[in-house]
């Protein structure tokens, strides 16, 4: 095992669990429920695995046993935390607010109106993340899950041939898949634990957007508090990917009307981003884009666990998101 998955704790595969004693149809059961590591096992409540009839009290006892101890010093979280990679946002100033791009194990919001450059963002990123660490990258495949139809291969070229990137090869290292339905959104997520457990390469994973489906699938005040938490249920697996497999994962999100809202962000503008509560504890980074003067546009950090809040501009080149020049 490496250093980063010693450090990770439980990132081996469930399939271990057959050496100490598990049978391997419930090993199947697991995997198809989308429980694909020790860890994930842990992390999942006893009423969950007896639904998936899986021997929960075996289970839970032989993993306590396989996994490092619960609680760990600052000093040993300090030591995890080495293992965060942050990803370039291809803007310096950005990267700078940051604290120097877009970090593995937690999630990223990035919300905004529309030609504000949240997609041009996720297909720099698409690039990026395949960089050397000391090029701003994580010299690693991306996954991408678009809700929305807004993949787009050219512009995938045209951020590789300003990186100096071969294109060809850099769209091979990006898996993307098209969802159709807030259920088939979640569902994708089982079959990329599964991926990621496989090929420990991925370092970042992109849905864009977030609550498109949800908003078409959950209408009306009646149907808010069920999509609500269908909404929290994805973004905890989300979490749980995040941590479990050192990815980044950046979520992009529209924006609706809130005349309130002006005192709260950006003054001037008064869009706040959907989604509620849910999505604004589940997002460990925020970010708030608008547009600025001519092609200019603003990033505002509005939430980090890291950093003060803070502000950045760029631009929205053929190349993917770049500083003013």
């Amino acid at each position: 095992m490496s250093d980063e998955e010693e450090a990770l704790g439980g990132f081996e595969s469930v399939d271990e669990l057959q050496s100490h004693g598990i049978n391997v149809q419930d090993i199947s059961k697991l995997k198809a429920a989308g429980i694909v590591t020790i860890l994930g096992v842990a992390q999942t409540t006893r009423r969950h695995l007896n639904k998936i009839k899986a021997k929960v009290e075996k289970l839970k006892e032989t993993v306590a046993k396989m996994l490092p101890p619960p609680f760990l010093t600052g000093t040993e979280i300090a030591d995890r935390r080495q293992n965060v990679i942050y990803i370039t946002t291809g803007s310096k100033s950005v990267d700078a607010m940051l604290g120097g791009g877009i970090p593995t194990q937690s999630i990223t919001e990035v919300f905004g109106e529309f030609r504000t450059g949240k997609t041009q963002l996720c297909h720099t990123l698409c690039i990026s993340t395949q960089l050397p660490e000391d090029q701003g990258g994580a010299s690693g495949k991306v996954a991408f899950i678009d809700t929305e139809g807004t993949f787009r291969p050219d512009r995938v070229k045209a951020v590789a041939d300003r990186y100096g990137v071969d294109a060809a090869m850099a769209l091979d290292n990006v898996l993307c898949a098209r969802a159709w339905s807030s259920e088939q959104q979640c569902d994708l997520l089982v079959d990329l634990a599964v991926r990621f457990v496989e090929d420990r390469t991925y370092k970042l994973l992109i849905v864009d957007s977030i609550m498109n489906l949800f908003r078409q699938d959950y209408s009306g005040r009646g149907e808010l508090s069920e999509r609500q938490q269908k909404l929290n249920q994805f973004l905890a697996r989300l979490q749980k990917l995040a941590e479990e497999f050192n990815v980044a994962v950046i979520l992009t999100n529209q924006v609706q009307a809130d005349p309130g809202a002006a005192a709260m962000f950006a003054a001037g503008s008064n869009a706040k981003p959907v989604g509620g509560h849910i999505l604004a504890h589940a997002s460990a980074v925020r970010i708030h884009l608008r547009k600025g003067r001519g092609d200019e546009r603003i990033a505002k950090l509005n939430d980090s666990p890291d950093m003060p809040e803070g502000e950045a501009t760029y631009v929205l080149k053929s190349g993917g998101w770049e500083d003013p020049s």
